[in-house]
């Protein structure tokens, strides 16, 4: 039991890194086991935006139908109850309403119901200017938890910019050029310019003679906010997050992962266990079989043994399917 809370600090820890770094994740707990199943109820796993799995909820058949369930969630932004167990055990039961049952064919009877949630990614605000409205927005943004930075213009650089950026240059005509050349170079997710529609022509065309790309240009949202019609010039601030919010709520602000990927390193496809359904990556530590030119991999020894005595039978399964 110790060991297993120590383990669960560590995942805890690494959601924290996670969320200090502006990335979306997965955060699964096991709510219920069935013995000899090796996941314990309580233990804890989180699962990245790129299928990485830190922490421990279960062996070889628990690991993959969460990885590919987790990313799921991620997408729908959606919690879900997954309950993993035999085939058998489904059968003539009453699953509740919200579970998703999906039979596993493990070596074990052991079961577990892991409960899956969406942890979003604090949205990352960066506001460039130093009027009334550069400060109300940053104010508000901040109410809502957002992690927020307020810098003068003068003050900053690309490096204030990262690709998890949500950037507003509010610099009212006091450098808006530069301040959206070294934004644009910092590659935000988000860029807005607090202008009328005429400035911000003028800017945009100012930028296009230096050179910058045009997909580049057409990202800029200019004016930033919606439309609320004749507003004070701090009640902007209350249209810019307003659009802001909305954008979030569409996932417009979906988190680009940051963990670096060699690209001389190819990740192994994912494929099907044709015997327990279960989705494993095709490589040598999945027990390869070849049949007739193709070569099948499996989630563990049983499952390639039932192949090997009669691969016929499983394939005429596959082809119903």
């Amino acid at each position: 039991m110790f060991e297993s809370a120590i383990e669960g600090w560590a995942v805890m820890e690494r959601a924290v890194e996670l969320a200090k770094a502006g990335e979306s994740f997965v955060l699964a707990t096991v709510v219920w086991r069935q013995g000899p199943s090796s996941g314990q109820k309580g233990s804890r796993a989180i699962v990245t935006a790129a299928g990485e799995l830190h922490g421990w909820v279960g062996g070889a058949c628990a690991e993959p139908v969460l990885i590919r369930e987790a990313k799921k969630v991620l997408d729908e932004g959606q919690a879900k109850l997954i309950w993993l167990g035999q085939e058998a055990e489904f059968a003539g039961m009453h699953v509740p309403d919200g579970v998703v049952a999906i039979p596993i064919s493990c070596q074990s009877d052991g079961a577990l119901q892991i409960y899956i949630e969406p942890m979003q990614a604090v949205p990352q605000l960066t506001v460039v200017g130093r009027s009334p409205m550069a400060a109300t927005l940053a104010q508000l943004a901040a109410d809502l938890d957002w992690n927020v930075a307020l810098i003068d213009g003068n003050d900053f650089t690309s490096s204030d910019v990262s690709p998890n950026s949500i950037v507003v240059v509010a610099t009212q005509g006091h450098g808006d050029e530069e301040v959206l050349e070294a934004a644009i170079a910092g590659n935000p997710v988000f860029l807005g310019l607090v202008a009328s529609r005429k400035r911000g022509g003028v800017v945009l065309d100012y930028l296009a003679s230096k050179g910058i790309a045009s997909d580049k240009l057409a990202n800029i949202k200019v004016p930033v906010g919606i439309d609320l019609g004749h507003t004070s010039h701090r009640e902007v601030a209350v249209s810019i997050l307003a659009e802001l919010v909305q954008l979030r709520a569409a996932g417009a602000f979906s988190r680009k992962p940051t963990t670096k990927v060699s690209l001389n390193v190819l990740k192994p496809a994912e494929v099907i266990d044709l015997v327990c359904g279960m989705t494993v990556t095709a490589e040598k530590s999945n027990r390869p079989f070849e049949y007739e030119g193709t070569t099948y991999y499996f989630c563990a020894p049983g499952c390639r043994a039932s192949f090997e005595k009669n691969p016929t039978a499983y394939l005429a399964q596959e082809a119903k399917c």
